[in-house]
């Protein structure tokens, strides 16, 4: 491997969906790499959009309705995921896998995913609460340049760069100051270009998208943002059921809950609707919020 050039301005989505798409080493064999980013450790997201995408490449005529993981090491950034995906189960309307990612001889990440072929049910969904429009709000990057003045140089790049995806809150914090709030937040986001038609990358990259803000939630009531020094997170599972097929570059709501913290952890759970009010997927994600003194 030849040493990786940092990105100047972000990860376009391009290079993200070429990123989650893997080379396949053998039948059930694929290798993941991490963007030019000055990471100290793997994105969770990205193994998760990777993961998923392992075990779909091993999945004929069948979707992915839903999947439930565990965070086990931090990934190196530095050191291509292999993952294995081992056939659990295949049977006519189901089809099960499980999917281990390994670093340095080591368990990272495991995931155990399951696939339905397509048919019709019953079906009835929660109401997408109120929210402003998208287009009336201001987008991460721009919130984030109105304190950049604030941020490290050293880390101002990273905290700058654009990202594949355009995100908009609906209620923003105060990185620097946050204020006690209600565990919840909604968050507005779509992908920043054209995407696939192709329903196996849009889940990989809304399960990408979704471990961005999730863990965040359970930090509202207390106070506590990522700059805080003295905050150690991680995220340390994450499961997604997937209801109905969607687009990415569509405008989506992300609308999130923490109903309880205990232990230095913190629960989130989280529901995607389309602009129109429809749900497509919801996810849950518990997170190691420990401060130290």
């Amino acid at each position: 491997m030849g040493v990786k050039k940092p990105m100047a301005n972000g990860q376009t989505l391009e290079e993200l969906l070429t990123m989650l798409n893997l080379e396949r080493l053998e039948v059930n064999l694929f290798r993941g790499e991490s963007p030019a980013e000055s990471r100290q450790r793997v994105f969770g997201g990205q193994v998760l959009g990777q993961a998923l995408r392992a075990a779909t490449h091993t999945v004929e005529d069948m979707i992915c309705h839903s999947f439930h993981s565990y965070f086990l090491r931090p990934g190196d950034p530095n050191c291509p995921i292999i993952f294995e995906v081992d056939h659990a189960r295949d049977g006519k309307s189901f089809a099960s896998r499980r999917v281990i990612a390994i670093q340095h001889g080591k368990q990272i990440f495991n995931l155990a995913a399951s696939f339905q072929r397509f048919e019709v049910g019953n079906e009835h969904q929660m109401e997408m609460p109120e929210a402003p429009a998208p287009e009336t709000l201001k987008s991460d990057l721009e919130l984030r340049q109105e304190v950049a003045d604030k941020i490290p140089e050293s880390f101002r790049d990273h905290f700058l760069r654009r990202r594949p995806y355009d995100m908009r809150p609906v209620t923003p914090v105060n990185f620097f100051n946050p204020v006690k709030r209600e565990a919840s937040q909604m968050v507005w986001f779509r992908a920043s270009e054209p995407m696939p038609d192709d329903i196996d990358i849009n889940q990989a990259l809304l399960a990408y998208i979704s471990d961005t803000t999730l863990l965040d939630t359970c930090l509202r009531p207390h106070g506590l943002s990522f700059m805080n020094p003295k905050l150690q997170s991680a995220s340390l599972d994450h499961a997604m059921w997937f209801y109905h097929p969607f687009k990415a570059d569509e405008w989506i709501l992300y609308v999130q809950d923490s109903p309880a913290s205990a232990g230095g952890r913190g629960m989130n759970f989280g529901h995607f609707f389309t602009q129109s009010g429809k749900l497509i997927c919801s996810a849950a994600q518990e997170g190691l919020i420990r401060v130290h003194d």
